[in-house]
């Protein structure tokens, strides 16, 4: 679950980072009211759940409540990247702005372990940085049960030339950060910029958060956090059913049951030249409901063109599935074509519910992959 960054920074603040001083409004008058009460000297920014707001027009500088006020009914309804602005942050401008620094904590995969990402090259993408700089992002790894180390902020600040009199107060946004990740279940903490101001002090501008999923369950506070306006309506519906579901950019259409497996499909998918137009993943235990419910959100895509169903039946029925399917195809007029492999628990009985249904069937995932790849077009 991806926060906002008003969001985000308040988490941050629970823990000592230090942020501006700062409201979200939904107006321009609103806007205005709140730069009034910051001093008039303020940062309008879009909330949206994406980068690149800056270089769409979303961030904009105001020296007066009524610039705010301007700003706002500028941003207030821009599309950026396919998201509607509904909300804006009014910030506190920055007391000049000396240097900025990337700063993030998050989970190194390969190592299993929480890390902390750190760059005098604030103010960019990292990916950006990683590509045409490497050697000026730092990488820190840190043991759980210890925790950040003042040795490892000192290695971090020295590597960065921070100056040494912030080498105290880099420890405390660096420690603060860590903790809020790990108190909130979270896979990113990222501050971008951190930046010194003119005052010699470290402030926290701007700031993003991604939250576990799993972990919500042990969260409901953070779960109210969730901005449904911002996510696609298929994912809402998806939720709702129970169904795993994102959407991506490809035209074959996945319906898979367990994660594992489906990650597995849509590797195999741009293995033979095609590209996944979603990750679907219906559960261990699936109803027919719920596969009827997960072909409608595939095919409301208006750019799949073939759909590949990988069923292998554990917990999951082969029957099951296969009755998912026909009640969805009774409701939807579609001429997309569909590949269905189906193994496992009751998968013959399945068959032979699919027998007089028009799609193709496949006994290995290879076989399956190949013929919805070709189905949809041939390789990309």
């Amino acid at each position: 679950m991806n926060l906002h960054e008003y969001q985000a920074k308040r988490l941050f603040a629970e823990h000592g980072v230090p942020i501006p001083a700062g409201k979200v409004a939904r107006t321009p008058t609103e806007a205005r009211d709140i730069a009034r009460e910051l001093g008039g000297h303020v940062v309008v920014k879009a909330q949206v759940h994406t980068g690149g707001r800056g270089k769409a027009g979303g961030v904009k500088l105001a020296h007066s409540a009524n610039e705010a006020e301007e700003a706002a009914a500028q941003i207030l309804g821009m599309d950026i990247k396919g998201f509607t602005v509904h909300k804006v942050l009014v910030d506190e401008l920055a007391p000049g702005i000396e240097q900025e620094i990337y700063l993030a904590v998050l989970i190194d995969r390969a190592q299993r372990l929480p890390m902390i990402m750190a760059s005098a090259a604030g103010g960019m993408d990292i990916e950006q940085v990683a590509e045409e700089a490497p050697e000026k992002i730092i990488l820190v790894h840190i043991n759980p049960a210890l925790g950040v180390r003042g040795y490892q902020a000192t290695y971090i600040a020295d590597a960065m030339d921070l100056p040494r009199e912030l080498w105290r107060d880099f420890y405390k946004v660096v420690s603060g950060l860590y903790a809020c990740f790990t108190a909130k279940d979270a896979s990113l903490t990222e501050i971008n910029p951190l930046v010194i101001t003119s005052q010699g002090k470290l402030l926290a501008v701007d700031g993003k958060m991604t939250i576990d999923d799993n972990a919500l369950s042990r969260h409901p506070n953070l779960t109210e956090l969730r901005d449904l306006e911002e996510e696609p309506q298929s994912e809402r519906e998806a939720r709702g059913a129970g169904i795993n579901f994102i959407q991506l950019d490809g035209n074959i259409g996945c319906m898979v049951n367990g994660a594992g497996l489906a990650m597995a499909s849509m590797d195999i998918i741009k293995l033979f030249g095609g590209e996944p137009a979603n990750f679907l993943d219906i559960g261990g235990g699936a109803k027919a409901s719920q596969v009827a419910t997960g072909l409608r959100l595939i095919l409301s895509d208006p750019n799949v063109e073939a759909v590949l169903f990988n069923i292998f039946g554990g917990i999951t029925r082969g029957d099951e599935v296969a009755r998912g399917i026909i009640d969805a195809l009774r409701t939807i007029d579609t001429n997309v074509p569909m590949v269905v492999r189906l193994a496992g628990t009751n998968a013959e009985e399945g068959r032979v519910i699919l027998a007089d249904a028009d799609m193709e069937t496949a006994v290995t995932l290879s076989e399956a992959a190949q013929k919805a790849v070709a189905l949809a077009g041939g390789a990309q």
